[in-house]
């Protein structure tokens, strides 16, 4: 893909879950499919945190309302006792309010929302849970009355994450880890994403799958941590094509990119990276094409043994970079400089762990671009730039780099927003 001009570099050369799987075919490729194991053990007169797998983040359920996860909530807000109701059948309560968490009805397109409700004008088994244990204290929850497991969909930092669907989606995003408070018996969470922090341990592979060509996806494609290989010469070569295309909209999880891996993942519109792994970054990890504006993710995941940039932004609107680890490459970020259609790009990057970098973001402020960069712990990488300053040019050119930027209009970062190690 386009390239900014300097600086650049020479090219360089670990969680995994106790899971049963069921073959399942998205897109022509087997893939894995998490299902339970067992029923979850429960200790009734103790409160425990409900932690997302994925995120790392605690569920929240406070003031009657949604049950949402907020970061700097209160303790007891994050706190569920679990009720015994028989036949393998739990309520959960919080402690905060006291209330038991209702299954709210609605339609079938819309789902069910998990509401805080204190049983009024509801019938007790909308209320109850049985739980199933993948291992390792991580489990999902199976409704009574629908028979079907909650997902959990993330929203923006600020609006939190609601439990809001029904869907029998297979993925990390139904998976919670039972965090029992104050005892210590249970593991503590070990996230690969949000605000629990990057995983820097590389993910351990369920298995291999054959790639001949370009996987397109559309909805959400769960590789099952299998390690997809192999596509294009792994160089700098442009004009590769993409491992997988991702239409917008679609989701792209639990997968592991072999090497070589051509030039990574397409995203044609808006889309979704989660616990994403790159054995080798080769031409670019992933490019975020989509000019209808909108907001992509790279939730979780890593990356590594990269000469050069590690997510492209070719379109328009913003990339949102959290709970990601990045070892040896060039630039984490890069807003293309020299494209055939210039826009104005913006990036959010918050609680990443880069190892061995040259540069964090590379933006085009005469453009208008911005770079919100926020909880960097910078390893190996004492001279790395924060955030770049480049002038954007036609397709044709290069960039001219015009220096580093902090805490202005296009660099929205702080010295303390960086740690070294």
């Amino acid at each position: 893909m386009p390239s900014p001009s300097s600086p650049r570099r020479r090219p360089r050369l670990r969680l995994a879950l106790a899971i049963t799987t069921v073959a399942t075919v998205v897109g022509g490729v087997a893939l894995a499919a998490m299902m339970p194991a067992s029923a979850a053990t429960i200790d009734t007169s103790a409160y425990y945190q409900l932690v997302n797998v994925f995120s790392g983040k605690a569920i929240e359920g406070s003031s009657g309302a949604v049950v949402q996860r907020t970061p700097d909530s209160a303790a007891s807000n994050q706190q569920f006792q679990f009720l015994d109701m028989g036949s393998g059948y739990y309520r959960l309560k919080s402690k905060a309010s006291g209330r038991v968490v209702e299954i709210a009805g609605s339609s079938t397109a819309d789902g069910a929302t998990v509401q805080m409700n204190t049983g009024a004008g509801s019938t007790a088994y909308q209320q109850q849970f049985s739980l199933l244990d993948n291992g390792n204290n991580v489990i999902r929850f199976k409704n009574r009355n629908s028979a079907k497991t909650l997902d959990v969909w993330e929203w923006s930092s600020a609006d939190g994450a609601r439990i809001s669907q029904f869907q029998d989606l297979n993925g990390t995003n139904q998976q919670f880890r039972l965090v029992k408070v104050g005892s210590g018996t249970n593991p503590t969470p070990t996230p690969t994403g949000g605000s629990g922090g990057p995983s820097t341990t590389w993910p351990t592979s369920a298995g291999s799958a054959s790639v001949s060509g370009t996987i397109s996806v559309s909805g959400t494609f769960d590789g099952g941590m299998k390690t997809y290989c192999c596509i294009g010469d792994g160089g700098q070569d442009e004009g590769q094509d993409p491992m997988f295309k991702l239409a917008n909209g679609a989701t792209l999880q639990n997968v592991i990119l072999g090497s070589p891996a051509g030039d990574g993942v397409h995203c044609e519109g808006t889309c979704t990276l989660r616990n994403v792994w790159w054995n080798d970054i080769g031409e670019d990890a992933a490019t975020f094409k989509g000019t209808g504006g909108g907001t992509s993710y790279v939730i979780g995941g890593g990356a590594r043994s990269g000469s050069d940039k590690v997510f492209q932004h070719n379109g328009n609107g913003t990339v949102s970079i959290s709970g990601f680890y990045l070892k040896s490459a060039g630039k984490l970020y890069r807003a293309c400089g020299n494209c055939s259609s210039s826009y104005q790009r913006n990036v959010k990057i918050d609680n990443v762990i880069l190892d061995d970098i040259d540069m964090v973001a590379g933006i085009n402020t005469n453009w208008g671009d911005t770079a919100t960069i926020t909880r960097v712990t910078l390893i190996n990488s004492s001279s790395a730039t924060v955030c770049g300053k480049y002038k954007g040019v036609p397709k044709g050119s290069e960039p001219s780099y015009l220096g580093e930027g902090w805490n202005d209009s296009n660099c929205k970062v702080k010295q303390s927003d960086i740690t070294y190690r």
